[in-house]
């Protein structure tokens, strides 16, 4: 029987996805085969010995210690796309909130007094400090066109925006579900450039922690809007601060309050909404749990943040998976050591991606202890495991 652990409350819709009878599900599970979580921090926390995968029930996987859990052989799976119509929601309200002063009027609204007649006076006198702009014919930038950017890029189109997008490492079934009419900018800077709002829907990594800072935040018109449903350190706070201090940037709209921000007039901080829609809490479950569950019973990868993606049908009588180092000749060690042992390959796969790879095999017959054992010491093997059927 598996074990898994979980972290933070689960959707269960996504926890029915295990079978009772081969998993063991729960908060309290101590020595676990998976752990599954949203926000948990996992950074300080001790490492089960048998831990075979990790599941984030969402898409950023910043709370979790990937690297360390690379070097052991252990897939961080995550949930790409399956909260991405929540946070394309919550952008189109950023737009709308922007562009029509929504906080300013909604706060002084909130601060009207006297009797109906008087309250009416007042709204009269005071709404034409908060007149706003519509949306057709603005220019929308989206920077990352992955499921979220890409949503919100159609999103933007649907209102009548100019979409100009930028992404690198956009994929070609990426670009296939992206509309021809987005436009493609040649960089971050050019892009910001052009646009009334720029968006941000990008992991934060080294190439992307504070993308808006002192120079570019000058790139931008001083009526733009930065919105970022992304990921806090996307945006430095100490630079966007600046410019909407000194009426060179209309306003910031993010899901990541800090002291710098949150009580900015200028500023409309949310408590991490993206995903908190009770539809993408059970999406992103369901997928994870489903993701975990191939992983565990069948030794297929698919969506996972630090390997490849592999996904073979079960054949034969017994399946050994390997993670190990992308290294030559680790593929003419695991076959020799079971060309030695008379053992026939029904079906072998290995794929790599970076530093890391990984291995399947289907066999004919049982893996012997013996190989097993040999297999899983061959230098730049970090994990190895056997699935009968």
């Amino acid at each position: 029987m598996f074990k898994v652990r979980t972290l933070n409350q689960i959707s269960p819709l996504g926890l029915a996805r295990f079978d009772a009878k081969r998993f063991q599900v729960g908060a309290d599970i101590e020595d676990a085969d998976a752990i599954m979580l949203r926000s948990f921090k996992m950074h300080d926390m001790p490492l089960p010995a048998r831990l075979k995968a990790v599941g984030r029930a969402g898409a950023g996987v910043n709370n979790i210690p990937v690297a360390a859990l690379s070097q052991r052989g252990v897939p961080v799976f995550n949930a790409p796309g399956a909260n991405a119509n929540a946070v394309k929601e919550l952008v189109v309200a950023g737009l709308l909130i922007a562009a029509r002063n929504l906080r300013g009027a909604w706060e002084f609204a909130a601060t009207l007094k006297g009797s109906d007649a008087e309250i009416s006076r007042a709204v009269e006198a005071g709404k034409k400090a908060y007149a706003g702009f519509e949306l057709p014919g603005r220019v929308l930038g989206v920077v990352g066109l992955g499921a979220i950017g890409r949503l919100v890029a159609h999103a933007g189109l649907s209102l009548g925006m100019r979409v100009i997008g930028f992404d690198p490492e956009l994929t070609v079934e990426g670009a296939w579900q992206l509309s021809a009419e987005v436009q493609k900018a040649a960089s971050v800077a050019a892009l910001l450039r052009e646009a009334d709002f720029v968006s941000f829907h990008v992991p934060l990594v080294d190439a992307t922690r504070h993308m808006i800072n002192a120079e570019t935040v000058g790139l931008l018109k001083p009526t733009a809007t930065v919105l970022n449903f992304a990921r806090e350190g996307v945006v430095d706070d100490n630079a966007l601060v600046a410019a909407l201090d000194a009426g060179r940037l209309h306003a910031y709209l993010c899901d990541f309050p800090t002291n710098r921000v949150k009580n900015h007039p200028k500023v409309v901080a949310l408590p991490h909404l993206g995903a908190s829609t009770q539809e993408a809490e059970d999406n992103c479950a369901i997928m994870v749990a489903e993701e975990l569950r191939d992983f565990l019973e069948n030794g297929n990868i698919r969506n996972a943040v630090n390997f490849p993606e592999v996904v073979v049908a079960r054949e034969g009588v017994c399946r050994l998976v390997v993670a190990n180092a992308n290294v030559p000749n680790m593929v003419g060690q695991i076959s020799t050591s079971m060309a030695r042992a008379g053992l026939n390959i029904h079906n072998l796969v290995n794929k790599s991606r970076g530093d890391l790879a990984y291995t399947l095999v289907d066999l004919d017959s049982a893996l012997p202890d013996a190989v097993y054992d040999e297999i899983a010491t061959i230098p730049g093997v970090m994990s190895a495991r056997r699935i009968s059927t």
